[in-house]
């Protein structure tokens, strides 16, 4: 399993550690162990027979290259007194993809997750019941994530190839405000902003689209939103400031050019693709 992620779930007190890959999840039983009352170990519970015989039927269904003649040696000497095995040998010997045990970073034993829910059962039938529920819930929440990552990224998609077309960008950049629109006494600031953002107040856009339905912001592109949203801040900053209505269209014009510009020319969007 190559560069795994490594994730905590918490199974009725004991933090657990997960190590999730593309695609397999290995549960470490070092941590399980945190929960077993009284003494116990791995070796344990690798040379018990009905252990092996489980592990060996997983190996078969899942790794073509399971070295079946040590492993029935291995079956051979199970549940023996004398007999014992450790992890690390059971891999080298079988070539076992079920357990890892290694060192370092993710330094412990870890069993696929198939596997550490069979160990569960070892620590008891509750611990068992709630491993699966919490590595459930996990992988809910990754799936989750994923979903968002997916939408967010087709938006930004979406987006990407809107603003990069030249009929796009020629239709977003607001038009410079002339004289006559400036002097003119607009009713209500909606129709300020829009004039600044769109060139027309909302009752022109309507004369000028009879059969559409909504208003003119409802068929905005996503980038006049954003732009349109920064305008409505800094146009009650303008007003604290006391600049008359007409300097204030002049500034929100100016500076509605000047972002959609800076947004259509912006790569940002299309490294995040």
């Amino acid at each position: 399993m190559s560069k795994p992620t490594k994730l905590t779930i918490d199974v009725l007190g004991t933090s657990i550690s997960v190590l999730s890959g593309k695609n397999d999840d290995y549960i470490s039983l070092t941590d399980m162990l945190k929960a077993k009352d009284g003494d116990f170990l791995i070796g344990d519970w690798l040379r018990n027979r009905n252990t092996v015989e489980f592990l060996g039927i997983w190996e078969r269904v899942h790794n073509p290259d399971f070295n079946y003649g040590e492993f029935d040696i291995i079956k051979s000497q199970a549940g023996l007194n004398s007999y014992r095995i450790s992890v690390k040998d059971w891999v080298a010997k079988t070539n076992a993809l079920g357990l890892l045990a290694s060192a370092g970073r993710y330094g412990g034993t870890y069993a696929h997750k198939d596997i550490a829910f069979e160990f569960g059962m070892w620590i008891s039938a509750e611990f068992k019941i709630y491993l699966i529920k919490e590595f459930q819930r996990l992988k809910d929440e990754e799936s989750d994530r994923l979903k968002l990552g997916w939408n967010l990224q087709r938006t930004l998609s979406k987006i990407n190839y809107r603003i990069h077309t030249d009929a796009i960008r020629e239709t977003l950049i607001p038009q410079a405000i002339t004289k006559s629109q400036a002097s003119l006494v607009y009713a209500n600031e909606a129709d300020l902003l829009n004039v600044a953002l769109f060139g027309q107040t909302a009752k022109q856009w309507r004369d000028a689209n009879p059969d559409a339905e909504g208003n003119i912001r409802d068929h905005a592109p996503l980038e006049q939103l954003v732009v349109l949203t920064n305008l409505e801040s800094l146009n009650a900053v303008l007003i604290r400031q006391g600049l008359t209505q007409a300097d204030r269209l002049l500034k929100l014009n100016e500076i509605a050019i000047s972002q959609m510009r800076t947004l259509l020319a912006d790569n940002t969007m299309k490294r995040l693709k």
